[in-house]
């Protein structure tokens, strides 16, 4: 058993961690339990900004284990809040990939969001921001290229280019974004993890320092880079996207690795 130490909150993540799809890990309703009898205050933080706050509340209702709105921070509201720093949003038009979960942050916080026509009548967007789009076309993609290449700036809540499920591991907002990216010659800047925002934005949330913070994911390249970036410490748990044989891959590490959340369940009573 690896012993966990000076844990003041956690910051978890959920595809691949607490779910496949919609199949729950194994122990999730105990992990819940167990971080409520800890008094451990966490938040669930997401690359995936397919979804609104709400709609994980209730999925983990599904699941048998209450959350609070506050305890959800997705990569669209991240982008959103990263953005709205940067520009002005009442005078700033977006053109959007994504669903409820990217579309309504950015709405909420007065952005003008543009669409197919405004491409087709020549008024072209300020920013291009994308995200997971289960309900992705052809137009959508035209219209963002053609708003990039008409000068837009673009930006990704994440370069995820897998997201697993209960069928497989699927296409990621990474994929759309590598679209975008060979048909306009622009990279976007991204939002979600590996980058340090998405963590930081959390961190304020807790408001517990960073050396008593520990993430949890199952992605080296973005949950644990992440976490590496932000100067906190990580455990990488296997029941997702990254195994122990790609440690030997990259040039950092988590802090510690776990079989899944029940495992974690375990050291965590342990304290």
């Amino acid at each position: 058993m690896q012993t966990l130490e000076n844990i003041g909150g956690l910051i978890i993540d959920m595809d691949g961690v607490l779910w496949h799809g919609d199949r729950p890990q194994s122990g999730l309703v105990e992990f819940f339990l167990t971080l409520r009898e800890l008094n451990l205050p966490f938040v669930l933080a997401t690359n995936n900004a397919g979804s609104s706050p709400e709609q994980y509340v209730s999925k983990l209702q599904g699941m048998g284990v209450t959350v609070e709105l506050n305890q959800i921070l997705t990569s669209g509201m991240a982008t959103a809040l990263y953005l709205a720093e940067r520009y002005p949003p009442p005078a700033t038009r977006v053109f959007v990939i994504g669903g409820f979960g990217l579309v309504q942050p950015l709405m909420d916080l007065g952005f003008t969001l543009t669409g197919l026509d405004d491409v087709a009548g020549g008024r072209h967007a300020d920013l291009v921001v994308c995200g997971l789009d289960k309900a992705l076309s052809w137009d959508k993609l035209c219209a963002a290229a053609l708003n990039i290449q008409a000068g837009a700036d673009f930006f990704g809540t994440n370069g995820d280019v897998t997201l697993p499920s209960e069928r497989g591991f699927l296409p990621g907002n990474g994929a759309t974004l590598a679209a975008l990216t060979a048909a306009t010659g622009v990279h976007p800047v991204t939002i979600g993890k590996p980058e340090p925002i998405i963590y930081q934005q959390a961190m304020g949330r807790l408001g517990v320092e960073a050396e008593r913070v520990i993430a949890i994911g199952d992605r080296l390249d973005t949950d644990i880079l992440g976490a590496v970036r932000a100067g906190i410490r990580s455990v990488l748990v296997l029941s997702g996207i990254s195994n122990v044989d790609d440690l030997a891959r990259v040039d950092y590490a988590p802090t510690w690795i776990m079989k899944d959340i029940q495992e974690l369940t375990r050291a965590l009573r342990d304290l």
